[in-house]
């Protein structure tokens, strides 16, 4: 029996053992989501802290039901491990570890790297690996290919499986989870684009898209999230715009809007936080310079946005002036250092970049967030306040709000005395705006 034939009957009667590395934002949902399809799963991760918790089906993932994890870990569906020799069991694995930007805004893919070279020592023939991380186009042949074929022995296409199928995780989003979020795979080969194909479709509610190589699975992801960084720059310059000329750039797009056809509405912030939208096209315009292209449009989306923070804090200090008051030496209450809203995920978070725009003036800064009560930059800890109410705005010359948390009374903080500069409108149905500014 050839090895695709072994694979899809091992898939089809739930034997094939699954495999995760990396138990983050993406891999933990994945793992689940195999798991509670009948699958048995290993997790492998280089922090043992994670692995413990998994153990324990301690939940640490806002999209992962605590009572799914905790059955599926109790019945033995599901463990964790940071021995990576337990590869040698499994017949899929799938690379789910950050890719982030280094100190010079290039890609940083060491984590993948590495996780390859570690599956590469126990790579067994006739087994699977799709990387899922967010990288740019050429990753899967370029880099994985060669360190999976030089440290297992085995051959790409003969002997293992390889491919490409970028997650699509929107942490907090109510309606498309892991699970139900259609999935695009692209892999070398026909026979492996099948049988990935059929693996994800076997372990996920949503239609499963394949593609023609790697390559084009990475760009489709890198594309997604170019199309949302350019138009999200589209309407940060527009703010900027409407504001020196008067007009409200809220009420702009919900104008706009009412069109049926042609426009998309994209809202205008103090920057852009998680770890696709802000990165991606750093990606890719690192690529395109292998080639001698420049990614003009991209890269001036990327300025606009990375320069919102600045904005903020320009902007909040007009607001002072207007009240005799300096940056320097006031005090400013931000509210939200999430991302996003009603999540605890703050990579990548406009709104610390905002907080350290603001200390750079010699601004005193607290912050407020429900669900990130502290957290960590460049080796340090910050605390957050642990609630807010009248007496305790009162206190600050200045609120800023750069999160648009639901469970958050903004007409208790808009009648608390004190001017507050809305990033995020969330302020638009009060009745009272008499201090309020909006971005």
């Amino acid at each position: 029996m050839s090895i695709k034939q072994q694979l899809i009957e091992k898939i089809e009667n739930r034997t094939l053992l699954m495999g995760v590395c990396g138990l983050g934002y993406v891999g933990l949902p994945l793992a689940v989501d195999k798991a509670k399809h009948g699958f048995k799963t290993i997790g492998f991760d280089v922090q043992k802290e994670k692995v413990d918790l998994v153990n324990a089906g301690k939940n640490y993932i806002g999209d992962v039901v605590d009572a799914d994890l905790e059955e599926l870990v109790a019945s033995g569906m599901l463990k964790a491990t940071t021995d990576f020799s337990f590869v040698k069991d499994v017949d899929f694995i799938a690379i789910c570890v950050p890719t982030p930007l280094d100190a010079h805004q290039q890609p940083d893919i060491s984590y993948v790297r590495s996780s390859a070279e570690e599956i590469s020592k126990y790579l067994k023939k006739g087994s699977m690996v799709v990387l899922e991380s967010t990288t740019y186009p050429g990753t899967t042949e370029e880099l994985l290919k060669p360190i999976l074929e030089k440290g297992s022995g085995l051959k790409c296409g003969e002997d293992f499986y390889l491919g490409f199928s970028p997650e699509r995780v929107d942490p907090g989003n109510l309606i498309y989870k892991t699970s139900n979020t259609p999935k695009v795979v692209g892999a070398i080969g026909e026979d492996a684009v099948e049988v990935i194909a059929k693996v994800y479709r076997a372990i996920l509610d949503g239609d499963v898209h394949t593609v023609s190589s790697p390559a084009v699975a990475e760009m489709e992801k890198i594309l997604e999230n170019t199309y949302r960084n350019i138009n999200i720059g589209l309407v940060n310059e527009m703010a900027i715009l409407c504001n020196r000329m008067g007009i409200n750039v809220w009420e702009v797009i919900d104008a706009a809007k009412t069109k049926p056809y042609g426009f998309q509405a994209f809202y205008p912030g103090p920057g852009l936080g998680g770890h696709c939208i802000p990165l991606d096209p750093y990606y890719l315009s690192w690529k395109a310079r292998e080639y001698g292209f420049h990614t003009s449009m991209i890269e001036a989306s990327m300025m606009i946005n990375d320069r919102m923070p600045e904005y903020t804090v320009e902007r909040a200090g007009k607001i002072l002036n207007r009240y005799k008051k300096s940056l320097n030496g006031s005090k400013v209450l931000v509210l939200g250092v999430a991302y996003k809203q009603d999540i605890d995920d703050y990579r990548e978070s406009p709104a610390i970049r905002v907080i350290d725009e603001f200390e750079k003036t010699g601004a005193v800064i607290d912050f407020y967030d429900p669900f990130v009560p502290s957290y960590r930059e460049h080796g340090k800890t910050k605390v957050g306040i642990e609630a807010i109410s009248p007496e305790i705005i009162a206190q600050y010359d200045l609120v800023c709000i750069t999160t648009a948390h639901t469970t958050v009374d903004y007409e208790m903080v808009a009648n608390a005395g004190v001017p507050v500069f809305d990033c995020k409108n969330v302020t638009k149905n009060l009745a009272n705006k008499t201090n309020i500014e909006v971005l």
